[in-house]
């Protein structure tokens, strides 16, 4: 039997023309992919009709694989001499659990390469036109995890008090409050701040205003898809269209294809 091999890279944040040459060669050679649940299904569609494809997704309170399973079905099918793709949304990198995955693949002897992909806040500076550095305002910018292990979040003065600092929160509305309340106290009320859902999609939306009306705005928004926060003063720049907000994604499918997998 050939021996397997896992891939592990990212879709981007959604939209299939943020996909890198190198995921799409990936996919188009996949017979096997574990995928997150916010894949898009055009980004799907690009791997061969005969390719085993497993929504392995994790989204806070909804249906959900474990990790565990997730790395325990990358060894069991590389063992059957496939080319598995493990698909993640945005950068594998950050805030991505590939860490955990490669060290998982290395300890029960499964080559494997990482591949980088288009991170949520890059696709978000690029869409709504905001710099995350700018000369005068941003010479440094900072990506933080919303969500810890504990559900959780940790904010160090040290960390977020730099004015020049551009603060990207990514899994973060649910804990909006705290966030506002730990940054205010360093940087101000009048703080700008961008609030961007599913960032690079066709469906993204974002709000902005200042660091003081932060858990407001995303009470009001009522999001359903992945939220980043921005906060600083480059945030002020962003180009926010005035339309009707978009429709929210639609999980139904996702939803079935766990429950088919168990």
């Amino acid at each position: 039997m050939p021996e397997g091999f896992v891939t592990l890279t990212g879709a981007g944040p959604g939209d299939a023309d943020l996909l890198t040459l190198g995921a799409l060669k990936a996919l188009q050679s996949a017979q096997a992919l574990l995928y997150d649940a916010l894949v898009s299904e055009d980004i799907l569609a690009l791997a061969p009709e005969r390719c085993v494809k497993i929504c392995v997704g994790k989204r806070g309170d909804r249906l959900s694989v474990s990790q565990d399973k997730t790395n325990a079905l990358m060894v069991r099918l590389a063992r059957k001499g496939l080319h598995v793709v493990r698909l993640k949304g945005g950068d594998p990198s950050v805030f991505g659990r590939v860490g955990e995955e490669r060290d998982y693949l290395e300890a029960h002897g499964i080559a494997h390469k990482t591949l980088a992909g288009v991170t949520a806040a890059s696709a978000a500076a690029a869409q709504f036109e905001v710099p995350l550095t700018h000369r005068g305002e941003a010479r440094s910018v900072t990506y933080l995890t919303g969500r810890t292990k504990d559900g959780s979040v940790d904010l160090k003065d040290s960390v977020v008090c730099d004015p020049e600092m551009s603060l990207v929160f990514y899994m973060s509305s649910h804990n909006a409050a705290h966030i506002q309340a730990r940054v205010q106290a360093v940087r101000g009320g009048a703080t700008p701040v961008l609030i961007v859902e599913n960032a690079g999609r066709r469906s993204a939306r974002a709000v902005k205003g200042t660091l003081a009306q932060l858990a407001d705005m995303v009470q009001t928004a009522a999001f359903d898809g992945p939220v980043l926060i921005g906060v600083g003063p480059v945030f002020a720049r962003a180009r926010v269209p005035f339309s009707a907000l978009a429709n929210q994604p639609d999980y139904t499918a996702c939803d079935a294809r766990l429950t088919a997998h168990g």
